[in-house]
Parts: structure tokens; sequence; C-alpha cells
């Protein structure tokens, strides 16, 4: 994977930093040849060979659930033909859209988002790949030019990569194939695991790659089975869309007689590596079976308000302790601000509380500090990071927001992250670094005038204008 620009300074300087026990003031940081933090010291003064970030210094997040393909539909799904728009029509149209991927849009598309994602905060993103192959092929080596399409645009703009190559084989618990408008879809485990070799084999400090299943609905319990076993004795993340509808819910229990989460619990699949995306629809007691199994959540808030999908139990994944993170998913928003006011703002509408993050279980502190420590280390996990943020070892990467940002004017030091989340609209990051690397530099992003001018062709030719 290349970078955007060579590393030009192995010793930066902050005046305030947010380090793994809270913000600190005075922070010097090294980062090593691999583009590793190699030394994070607070209370340094600055040294005259070290950069001076203009502005408080954040590690930056990973993005844990998108379909890149689906930046050319966001803004696109909110004109409605007849009345009853829901998840399914929506899924339906969206189809069509993922119909007429081809590599060479898939690449442009994937350009623009990532590009978006980096000044929106993250420094990584789990891709959500079931983009199989080219629509009218076999599903084989076009599996390779799909996915290698997101390899290479995650490295044009710099951004760090989980790739997740998806099983997919169905289209619900009755049907045993796909529609005609899912073919393209298609994997199956052996397929899934030759994607995440695939990608592997190319290894970087900012591309690693897990595997995924898109839904209970969509693979047969056999192959979950089978892609389980095949993932025996490697670390590698796997994730799953998991009761994100009562309809997806409902079916489940027709089925199987047990709801999703349940069932992945009864037949012993989940552990750590795994991921559930959504899980808008659970019980107490299957976020209890999550929890002794040290699974994970992966929750996207702007994307399941714009889906009408629900609000998940978050004062119950916060009581068990479970790993969470957050995802753009459909890509009706590329900031992790964004999508953590829209975390507790949704809980705050539904239990008719405020700061209900800090209420389950009740504690003394800041909305903001909580949920990000959590999805700081739960984006980690669901990349597949043993490491992360700003500290010895972790990958030198990290946010700048500007000290002109008048959200922060005048903010006591320990309040500085309630402002950069709850008073919005923010200024844009003002730097930002991948690896010890700079992909964002004084706002400025290399190559964004060229990345736009392609996507802007492919949506036009996408949809006709």
């Amino acid at each position: 994977m290349s970078s955007t620009r060579p590393m030009n300074h192995q010793r930066l300087w902050a005046d305030l930093a947010w380090l793994p026990d809270g913000w600190q003031r005075h922070v010097l940081l090294e980062i090593d040849s691999a583009g590793r933090w190699r030394s994070v010291q607070a209370g340094v003064p600055c040294p005259a060979d070290a950069l001076r970030l203009n502005g408080p210094a954040l590690p930056g997040l990973v993005n844990a659930h998108s379909h890149a393909h689906q930046r050319a539909f966001a803004g696109l799904a909110e004109h409605v033909d007849q009345p009853g728009d829901n998840f399914w029509s929506w899924r339906d149209r969206m189809y069509r859209v993922a119909d007429s991927i081809t590599p060479a849009s898939l690449h442009a598309i994937a350009t623009q988002l990532y590009g978006e994602m980096l000044e929106g905060g993250y420094t990584q993103v789990c891709e959500f790949h079931y983009l199989a192959h080219t629509a009218g092929e076999p599903a084989t080596e076009q599996a390779h030019a799909l996915s290698q399409a997101v390899v290479d645009a995650a490295s044009e703009v710099g951004i760090g990569l989980t790739l997740l190559p998806v099983l997919y084989e169905r289209a619900g618990f009755t049907q045993p194939a796909l529609r005609p408008d899912q073919q393209r879809f298609h994997r199956d485990a052996e397929a899934v695991m030759a994607a995440q070799r695939h990608v592997a084999a190319q290894g970087h400090i900012s591309l690693n790659a897990g595997v995924a299943v898109h839904s209970l609905r969509a693979a047969r319990p056999a192959s979950l089975h089978r892609l389980r076993a095949l993932c025996e004795g490697q670390d590698l993340p796997i994730h799953i869309h998991v009761a994100e509808q009562t309809a997806e819910v409902d079916d489940c229990l027709q089925a199987t007689g047990q709801r999703p989460v349940q069932w992945l619990a009864a037949e012993g699949l989940l552990d750590a590596r795994w991921q559930l995306v959504h899980a808008t629809h659970v019980t107490p007691e299957e976020i209890e079976a999550t929890g002794r199994a040290g699974s994970g959540v992966v929750i996207c808030p702007t994307t399941e308000a714009n889906l009408g999908d629900g609000l998940t139990d978050l004062p119950g994944w916060l009581r068990a302790g479970t790993p969470l993170s957050v995802g753009s998913d459909s890509q009706v928003t590329r900031c992790w601000r964004e999508e953590l006011r829209w975390l507790e703002y949704g809980q705050r509408l539904q239990w008719r509380q405020r700061n209900v993050a800090m209420s389950h279980p009740p504690a003394a502190g800041a909305t903001a500090s909580r949920l990000w420590q959590a999805v700081l280390a739960g984006g980690a996990a669901a990349a597949g990071q043993t490491s992360w943020g700003l500290q010895v070892g972790a990958r030198a990467d990290l946010l700048v927001a500007p000290a002109t940002d008048a959200a922060l004017a005048g903010i006591p030091t320990s309040r500085t992250l309630d402002a950069l989340v709850f008073s919005s609209p923010g200024q844009a990051w003002s730097d930002v670094m991948v690896a010890g690397r700079w992909t964002l530099r004084d706002g400025e992003r290399p190559g964004k005038a060229q990345h736009q001018a392609r996507f802007t062709e492919v949506m036009r030719n996408l949809w006709g204008e």
C-alpha cells in the first residue's frame, strides 16, 4: 500500500493530546521507521526539531462498517413514488445501483468515499465487501478485481483498510438460492477464505483482511460452521449483520425457533472475534450471551436512523461491558462526530433523559469521553488491530483539531472532547496522519480534485444526468 506523502517529521509535539488515560498536556510523539509510535511522553517541553501541532491531537478512529458502493446512493433514496417506503424497498433500489458497479467505477467511488472518511476523522475502515464479482460473470477472478479496486482506492488516499469478503448464498431463510439481482454477491465459505488470503498476502501496516457473513438469512447454517472451521486458529475479525430489522427477527424465529443472536450463541459460534453489526432488536438475554462470548457490537446510528431500523439497547450493551464501535454503513454520513451525536441523541429521545451513556451504569463524568473510549477500543478489535491510539507500538495515526475552531473557543481543557462532539457543526480536522504519513495537511488532501472529478463522472453515468 503506497502513501500519499513521504514521512517528513519523526517527532511531533502537541500542547494537548488524548492519551489512553485522557487529555494530557505537552505531549511528545515519536514515530519509528515502520510507521508506529516509538515513544509517547506527556509533560515534555517542545524540542527544537519537533513539529508543533496546531491544535488538540486525538487518535484516528476505526470506521467499523462500510459498504463503499453505497456512497453512489447516498442522498438518492429520499424520494418516494408510493407510500410505505421501508428498509426492504430501499434495499431493492440499492441493488439496482449495485448491479451497475464495475471495478473501475467502484475504485472511483471508494476513492472519493475514503477521502471523505479521512476528512471525517476515520483512519481505518472495515469494508464489508459483498460485491463478489462483475454482473454476468462467474465468481472467479472477478472477485479479486473488485476487491483489488477497493484495496487500490484505500492505498491511493492513504486510509487504513480491513477488507471483509462476505459469505452470501441465499435470498432468505426459506429460499435455497439468490434472487437474480443478488447473483453477483454469491460467495461460499471457500471463496470467502480465498478472497481473504488474496488481500492478506499483500500485507502492509495499513492493510489487513478478515471475513464476514452477510446475515443469517443469507447463509446456510452448515456454511456458517464451515467458515468458522476455516478460520480456526486464525485471529481474524468475523463480522455479521444481525437483528437489524424486526422482520428479520420474525423470519429467524419462524425458521429456527430462535432469535438471531440467540441462535448464534446456541450454536456456539460466538467468540471475541465476532462483530455483530447493528444488533438493533435484541433481548437482555441475548446481550448477556454476547457479553459471555466477548463479542463486539457495531452500531451505525445515522444509517439506522435513515433506514428506520430502530434504536439498539445502548444502556444494556454498556452495562454488559460489550465492546462497541461505530460505522458509516450506507454512507449517509462520513463523520464519526455525527455518529456519536446520533448514538447518544437517539437514546435521549427514547429514554427522555440526558447523558444516557453516563447513566448505565451510573457514573460521574463526560458522555463524549465515555463513548469515545468505548469506540476507540471496540473499533480496534473490529478491525483486527491489537493496539490502537496514541500509545507505544500502535500505528502512528492521529487527528488534529484546528485551534481556530469556534466550538473550542474558551473551552476548559477537560471539556474539549465534549465540545468536539456535541457543539456542532465544528470546523473540519486540520491534519490527519495514518501510519506516520500525512493524508490531510492544513486542511488540504492530495488528489482531492481529481478524485471528485472521477466520482462525478461515475455518478453521471449511473444516474443518467
